[in-house]
């Protein structure tokens, strides 16, 4: 299992009238966490791309707890508790600055390759980088 903490303010324009976080920007705030954690192995996703493969979102979780707001301290949890195969798993957290759970899910994303289409294995790079972090 690894884990990798981001941390982002929120900014204005993710806000609706009241100040809250809009619901649909949480995706993108999984997103930043996810490529943080990618960059954090030197697996960033230029480089995936530049090793001819896609990585597509399969499926998309999130369950609210409790709103953000405008200029809230965000930590983002990700976490891979699997080892990828031909699809990466995902999990999130985020927290306010008071430590206080926002909200939580999963992305799953499936490695296709560029050419063909077609899901893949994961890239042997990648796996080595993680497999220090599980049994």
């Amino acid at each position: 299992m690894y884990t990798s903490e981001t941390k982002i303010r929120v900014r204005y324009g993710e806000t609706d009238k009241m100040g809250y976080v809009y619901y649909g920007v949480y995706p993108l705030y999984y997103e930043v966490g996810r490529t943080e954690l990618m960059r954090e192995f030197d697996f960033p996703y230029k480089k995936i791309e530049e090793m001819g493969i896609m990585l597509p979102v399969k499926s998309l979780d999130i369950k609210y707890y409790h709103a953000a707001k405008y200029d809230d301290l965000l930590t983002i949890k990700t976490t891979i508790k699997e080892m990828p195969t031909a699809k990466i798993v995902f999990h999130y957290q985020i927290f306010n600055q008071e430590d206080v759970s926002l909200n939580e899910g999963t992305t799953t994303l499936v490695f296709v390759d560029e050419k063909t289409r077609r899901p893949m294995r994961a890239p042997k790079e990648l796996l080595e980088q993680l497999k220090p972090y599980f049994n």
